[in-house]
């Protein structure tokens, strides 16, 4: 049954049903209004009307299920507005309110509500007509309300259905809209992944590639880590491994930058201290300050794979095994500083025996930065040697041997790494005369 409510004075908030009056006060508009519960609670709605009368009749609710619906008012837009506060479920638009001269000028019948769907694009919005207004009502929804109204037929059940399904249908339709979103964040990133991370060019060689590259920044696709593997016209492989301080977007993008360089450089010819002088420069022109600094290590492999040259700019120092042996770091002294240290550095670049078969692993410290537990120790070198030992003797190797470390410095962490990981692994396992 509808029963006419008196009109308080503009800006006041009514009960229908069984409750008192709450007070209208101005706050922030709403994050996600829809996301409260609209499955049996309290429900706000916003009436935008001009009734010259004074009046707005509306249904009375029954409370019998626990249904209150309160309801606020405003003549004009502009009243609106102020009182689109955080505890609005749904707006009810009057299409029959004036817009302004110029709406009026132009015909737009609508502008009222295009300009509610506006300024509340994230609140359910019903819209209420005269019976005769079939086909505008038709319209509003076709421009973004939720739903119709006629005046004349307004009664409890009507309008408790209409703001109901109103405020679930919005619910509906942004999370369907957050699903789009996501799924078009998903397929950006799966391009991202393959322009951005290196694909091996290993076209040739009888060396098998493996890396893992985990970020330390929540969702993100890169840190500041960066590798790649390249093998020349010669027959030489080169391998490279950095990381940029620091874990921001900037830096990762920075890591990018000297990947593709190191790789450029590389085809071009260049290596050892010829090569890191470059990238040094590199670094200086493209980072935001100068406080930024990256380390590297660069492994160029003979044709034969028998030998490398080995250069470090503040990067540890690789780690090797060789077939019938435990793991072991290269021994390598006297590296030159991370690039972007000191101006004229020098890289000197050793010459190191391989042998017939082996791995080589090379790593950022990420992954051994990692603490023992709860306020224990750094993992440390020493300790990742110890573990890649044991994982060598429970037979692992290749892609499962890093995917294993990888977890157990997390599981021994306690958690997520804060810094960024990224690690690759070289095999020769087929010796030749």
């Amino acid at each position: 049954m509808s029963v006419p409510v008196p009109r308080q004075r503009t800006g006041s908030a009514v009960t229908v049903g069984p409750i008192a009056a709450a007070p209208a006060t101005a706050g922030p508009i709403a994050a996600d209004p829809v996301s409260e519960s609209a499955g049996g609670g309290d429900l706000m709605l916003l009436v935008i009307e001009d009734d010259p009368a004074g009046t707005f009749t509306v249904p009375e609710l029954l409370g019998a299920a626990g249904t209150r619906v309160r309801i606020r008012t405003a003549r004009n837009l502009t009243e609106a507005e102020r009182l689109l506060t955080d505890d609005i479920h749904c707006i009810l638009v009057d299409l029959a309110l004036p817009g302004s001269a110029r709406d009026r000028a132009e015909g737009d019948e609508l502008a009222v509500l295009r300009h509610v769907l506006r300024i509340a694009p994230k609140h359910a919005v019903l819209a209420l007509t005269a019976d005769a207004d079939s086909e505008r009502a038709a319209e509003a929804v076709r421009v973004g309300a939720q739903d119709f109204l006629h005046r004349d037929e307004l009664d409890g059940r009507v309008l408790s259905r209409a703001i109901r399904y109103a405020v679930e249908r919005k619910r509906a339709d942004s999370a369907q809209v957050k699903l789009a979103e996501s799924r078009l964040r998903a397929q950006e990133n799966a391009r991202l992944e393959r322009g951005l991370l290196p694909t091996p060019l290993l076209q040739g060689s009888d060396l098998r590639f493996a890396a893992r590259y985990r970020p330390g920044r929540s969702r993100a696709l890169l840190g500041g880590d960066f590798y790649d593997t390249v093998r020349t016209p010669d027959g030489t492989v080169h391998a490279m491994i950095g990381d940029v301080c620091g874990h921001g977007p900037d830096e990762a993008a920075l890591g990018v930058e000297l990947r593709i360089a190191w790789r450029a450089l590389t085809f071009a010819g260049m290596c050892g201290d010829e090569l890191l002088s470059t990238l040094q420069q590199v670094l200086e022109h493209e980072r935001e300050s100068d406080e930024i600094f990256a380390t590297l290590c660069t492994v160029d492999i003979a044709p034969d794979g028998r030998r490398a040259g080995l250069c470090l700019a503040g990067h540890p120092s690789p780690l090797i095994v060789r077939k019938g042996r435990p793991a072991r770091l290269l021994p390598y002294e006297n590296g030159g500083p991370a690039l972007g240290l000191l101006p004229r550095a020098r890289w000197p670049r050793r010459q190191v025996e391989l042998g017939a078969a082996w791995s080589l692993m090379m790593y950022t410290d990420g992954l051994i930065e990692g603490r023992t537990g709860a306020g224990g120790d750094r993992l440390g070198q020493d300790g990742m040697v110890d573990m890649v030992n044991r994982q060598l003797a429970a037979g692992l190797g290749g892609e499962a041997l890093l995917e294993a470390a990888v977890a157990e410095v997390r599981e021994l962490n306690g958690g997520d790494l804060t810094d960024d990981v990224a690690v690759l692994l070289l095999d020769r396992d087929r010796p030749h005369g």
